[in-house]
């Protein structure tokens, strides 16, 4: 059974930095694309990062570009999300999510596997 869980969430200010962990089992990380989504209350998903498998690459929302960072510890199983520079528009639950797919990585469809989401929020 594969179960993806986000940690590291809470509350911020402005210009803060915060790092999210999503630790995976049942499957392995280093051979699924990883993707971060997040949504704000009213709005719809929106891509933030993706990790491609394979080696492909890494890429990153426009909004995020610059400020955040993807990386990914294999021994661990996990996969990061630095957040730097944070913003108050950057408040929204934030999901981990993992496909075998290595395109369409910026469209929450594409994915099988999601967590559960941790709150950041981020205040003025």
């Amino acid at each position: 059974q594969v179960q993806l869980v986000e940690s590291g969430g809470g509350l911020v200010q402005a210009g803060d930095s915060l790092r999210l962990s999503c630790a995976a089992s049942g499957l392995a990380f280093n051979r699924y694309t990883v993707g971060w989504f997040r949504q704000a209350p009213g709005k719809e998903r929106e891509f933030v990062a993706a990790r491609i498998w394979s080696g492909i690459g890494t890429y990153y929302g426009d909004s995020v570009k610059g400020r955040f960072i993807l990386s990914r510890a294999d021994a661990a199983n996990t996969v990061y999300l630095q957040m730097n520079s944070l913003k108050p528009e950057d408040t929204a639950v934030y999901y981990c999510a993992a496909d075998r797919s290595r395109s369409n990585w910026a469209t929450e469809s594409e994915y099988d596997y999601w967590g559960q989401g941790t709150q950041v929020t981020v205040s003025s």
